[in-house]
């Protein structure tokens, strides 16, 4: 599965910034005007992962293939935009199939940088960006409730999601997020929320867009906008999107050291990234062939047949087996006959739930 992250935030934050430095691209075009960005900005990116570059050099193979995560930036959010005012509104629909939303926030001061008010107010711009999402989503509701409202009365099995849209309308009308709607455990809610794909019910993560001097010190626009984050249960992480763009096109080594020099250890894209797999429960799984090793992106707790599914449907439906070597028992005797001929792979049959790291192959027949 690919992993898709939507980029919102207010006009002139650094979203469109912090794509090009997500990116290591000059992908999305920047510029110091108020809906710069028109069109939503799409990035696929690869996902580098230190563990298939290791396998592929114990296996002597030069092909690898990472997983990847595809960023789409949209229009700066205003006042108003769920109602039509500047052009928000237009793409919020393109990020309704996104599984988590970065939240831009600009924390620092530049007068040659337009911004919709004179001074950055962290607490009152995701406030206000919030509150369009919310309103986005009762909008979307409400219009669902009049054909519920119209079906039921020919189908009374769907009372039970009538119900639970109307208490979703009433939570969102007190302008709270559908994250945190107490209700949750229900099957209507999940069948609803499904179909609906609700902005406000997806996870968040606050990036608070500092200059270079804050990036390593202390910053009190950052500090903001971690207190919003902790007060709604969500993460922040503080990057410097100026500086992470300049540094686009170095190698990863060479921009690892310039951002320890900053006074950081993991750019934002590392960190946006650990934190989405976190949040949304995903893991890595690797196979390999003579010509290639590739990383899979799958949910925790898949099972092995599910997880050989991501590769072709056939592999799932017809699949009998799954040879698996842990990522660090591989790396241990160096390769899959190394670790087969000492005892180390597992055979595994359809109730196995696949780890993080595993090295597995597939036997199956169609």
């Amino acid at each position: 599965m690919r992993l898709s992250i939507g980029i919102v935030g207010l006009p002139n934050v650094g979203k469109s910034t912090t794509l090009n430095a997500l990116t290591k691209e000059q992908s999305a075009q920047v510029a110091n005007y108020p809906f710069c960005t028109i069109q939503p900005n799409k990035a696929i990116v690869p996902l580098s992962d230190r563990r298939v570059d290791k396998l592929a050099k114990l296996s002597g193979v030069a092909r690898r293939i990472y997983g990847n995560i595809e960023f789409v930036d949209i229009a700066g959010l205003v006042k108003g935009a769920s109602k039509g005012e500047g052009l928000g509104n237009q793409f919020l629909g393109q990020i309704r199939d996104t599984h988590a939303i970065v939240h831009v926030v600009r924390c620092f001061d530049d007068p040659n940088v337009v911004h919709v008010s004179e001074h950055p107010e962290p607490q009152t711009d995701i406030e206000t960006v919030n509150i369009e999402l919310i309103l986005a989503d009762l909008e979307q509701l409400e219009r669902k409730i009049e054909r519920l409202s119209r079906q039921v009365k020919g189908d009374k099995n769907l009372r039970p999601t009538l119900e639970i849209a109307e208490a979703l309308k009433c939570h969102l009308e007190t302008f709270k997020p559908i994250s945190i709607f107490p209700d949750q455990e229900n099957e209507a809610y999940d069948s609803l929320e499904q179909e609906m794909r609700f902005l406000t019910a997806k996870p968040v993560i606050y990036a608070a867009n500092v200059d270079e001097e804050g990036l390593a010190g202390e910053n009190a626009y950052a500090l903001a906008v971690e207190a919003v984050a902790a007060q709604q249960s969500a993460h922040a992480v503080k990057l410097c999107a100026k500086l992470e763009e300049e540094l686009a096109g170095l190698t990863d080594e060479e921009r690892h050291e310039y951002l320890e020099l900053a006074g950081v250890k993991e750019s934002g894209l590392e960190q946006v990234i650990r934190l989405s797999f976190s949040i949304l429960g995903l893991i890595n799984f690797f196979t390999m062939n003579d010509q290639e090793v590739r990383a899979w992106t799958i949910k925790d707790g898949w099972t092995a047949p599910q997880a050989a599914g991501e590769i072709h449907t056939d592999f799932e439906r017809g699949f009998i087996r799954a040879e698996v070597i842990p990522y660090e028992t591989f790396v241990k005797f160096g390769s899959s006959t190394a670790a087969k001929a000492v005892g180390e792979m597992q055979l595994q049959g359809k109730e196995y739930i696949v780890r993080d790291g595993d090295v597995i192959y597939f036997r199956f027949n169609v």
